[in-house]
């Protein structure tokens, strides 16, 4: 069935958009808002309609009003301006987010949260107190945009300084706790910021590395080497260079464990060395254009949910994964799609404290070097596409899709997205058992000159789930008697893949370019569900059960589904939390049964 195609989206700023208005404090906290109250409508399960929405709040005595201006089965609904009324009428012009994730937080806890004991004292004025941060950053990340809307002159960059409002299902996206506002300027891919790093001296005895032997990246050289290279500085007594994001730099001096190794000379701080690199969308992995690699660093901010440190575990997970592409573990994937690569982490680097009998404690410092993947100009992370644009018009992909022409562009642009990014991903799983946590920024889409998909590339060496059944032929691959992926039941990584790479993934492209006005968004989901069962007989070969996930996604009335504002309140921290409990997980609407509706 064939829907009418909308109205285009906005290209100028419009007041009659709220997220489109002049006022850049008015975008933002209105962007937070959208952000909450989807969250808060998957959350409940409440069902979505278009047109006039009220939210009661008993425990407040408060209602919330909107308007469902855009309905969207996968989520990405729109909303005009919001309102709280209370028993004698309208509360001021409209809500604002911080009142409104008080007073939602707060009827949630009433409720019981999502687990026993209910919210844990004290998180509701966290996540208040980090919702007004986000609120202050945002509003400084669209002025700046507005003003410097040119983008970078490298277009991998510039795709990953895109993402200015973040997670569009997280009521406090771009809070980062601790992070002073001059630091932001540097520090921020929003605000196309860049800076030198800060290195270390380090005594070879509290120094642990490895590498991949004849990595291309490394080009013969080992770690030591290669973090010389880059710091552009030599040291001639023996020690050991050890990069170090600023921010982090300056942390790991107030923890006694640095401080004691400082103390005793076996750890020096030498300051800025080298050129400057670039934060990505993630923050704490650097890129410099021109470099044979990436550094992804250890960061003690709090992003979103999470602190971002590596554990041991990871860095050595990144080799594990090379080591085993290396012997053809992934073969048959990569022979089927040869535009679907994954990034290598040939390299890790980390200083430790020494004389622990239980082994190497984590410090703060370390680094996992990470190959720059080929033909990286034509790359582009997803979540810089998919990224909504206040003020400045459609998103980036949205653009790419209108200027490809046609009035099936956004149709034929989801069928090569399903079939060049998605279902490698679900054969690598089917042969492998491997399964990816490839959400938007982990994904990267490769694009040829007119901005059509030609493959994908993953990265990351943490988001590596394996199931179980598939353990036994890895170890007897590998030769190791052990995993350092995160190994887990089937069915639990069943249900992760159905979040990450469908919900947060491919979904994101069907609710984009649906809000962008391209497509009705009924009718990209039936693309998207016909590529999906157009794969079951590939899938099906290439590992037993190969085509269930696939099978599943088409038929299920619900899949799992994350609930950020609910995995907030609980004050999860997902690197640290075991695997069965690592969010707050709810089953919702599958919006594939809404493609032939």
């Amino acid at each position: 069935m064939t829907h009418p195609t909308p109205a285009p989206a906005p290209h100028t700023l419009l007041d009659d958009d709220p997220l489109h208005r002049r006022d850049a404090r008015g975008a933002a906290e209105h962007a937070h808002l959208e952000a909450l109250l989807r969250c808060w409508l998957r959350e409940t399960h409440t069902e979505v309609t278009a047109g006039p929405l009220r939210i009661t709040l008993p425990t407040a005595g408060l209602t919330l009003l909107t308007e469902v201006t855009h309905r969207s089965p996968t989520g990405w609904h729109r909303f005009g301006p919001v309102r709280l009324e209370g028993p004698g009428g309208p509360l001021g012009a409209t809500a604002d987010p911080v009142t409104a994730v008080a007073l939602l937080s707060t009827e949630a806890a009433v409720r019981g949260g999502s687990r026993p004991g209910g919210v844990p004292a004290g998180e509701i004025a966290d996540l208040v107190e980090r919702t007004a941060e986000s609120v202050r950053r945002v509003t400084a990340f669209i002025g700046h945009r507005r003003t410097r809307p040119e983008p970078a002159a490298d277009g991998f960059l510039d795709a990953e300084q895109a993402l200015i409002l973040g997670h569009l299902h997280h009521p406090a996206p771009k809070s980062r706790d601790g992070i002073s506002d001059h630091d932001a300027a540097a520090f921020s891919p929003e605000l196309r910021g860049s800076f030198r790093l800060h290195w270390f001296a380090a005594d070879p005895a509290v120094v642990s590395h490895d590498a991949v032997a004849g990595a291309p990246s490394l080009a013969g050289r080992d770690t030591v080497a290669l973090l010389s290279d880059l710091a552009e500085h030599r040291l001639d007594d023996g020690r050991i260079l050890v990069p170090a994001h600023p921010w982090q730099a300056r942390d790991v001096l107030h923890r006694p464990r640095v401080a004691a190794l400082i103390a005793s000379g076996a750890l020096e701080p030498l300051g800025e060395r080298g050129p400057a690199w670039w934060p990505t969308s993630s923050l704490r992995t650097v890129y410099r254009p021109g470099a044979p690699v990436m550094l992804k660093l250890s960061l003690g901010l709090r992003l979103t949910n999470s602190r971002r440190e590596s554990t041991r575990t990871e860095l050595k997970r990144g080799l594990e994964i090379n080591r085993l592409l290396d012997a053809g573990y992934a073969g048959s994937t990569f022979r089927a799609h040869p535009g679907f690569a994954i990034t290598r982490d040939p390299a890790w680097l980390a200083v430790d404290e020494p004389g622990r009998p239980e082994g190497p404690a984590v410090t703060g410092l370390d680094v996992a070097v990470r190959e720059v993947p080929d033909g990286i100009d034509a790359l582009r992370c997803l979540v810089g596409l998919v990224a909504p644009r206040p003020g400045l018009g459609r998103s980036a992909l949205g653009d790419l899709v209108a200027g490809l022409g046609g009035a099936d562009a956004a149709a034929r642009w989801v069928a090569d997205y399903t079939d060049r990014v998605l279902v490698p991903m679900l054969h690598l799983y089917a042969a492998t058992g491997i399964g990816l946590e490839a959400h938007q920024q982990n994904t990267l889409v490769r694009l040829d000159a007119r901005g059509r998909v030609t493959g994908a590339v993953f990265r990351d060496n943490q988001g590596y789930y394996l199931a179980a059944s598939h353990l036994p032929e890895l170890l007897k691959l590998s030769g190791a008697d052990s995993s350092t992926l995160a190994v887990v039941d089937d069915a639990i990584v069943d249900d992760r893949l159905s979040y990450y790479l469908l919900r947060n993934q491919a979904l994101s492209v069907v609710g984009c370019l649906a809000v962008d006005g391209l497509a009705d968004e009924r009718d990209l989901l039936a693309v998207l569900a016909g590529r999906l069962r157009a794969a079951l007989p590939a899938l099906a070969e290439a590992g037993p059960d190969g085509d269930r996930l696939a099978r599943r996604w088409l038929a299920a009335d619900t899949l799992p589904c994350k609930g950020n504002l609910l995995t907030r309140l609980h004050g999860i921290d997902e690197v640290l939390a075991p695997l069965d409990a690592q969010s707050v997980y709810l089953d919702a609407p599958n919006p594939l049964q809404e493609a032939t509706a």
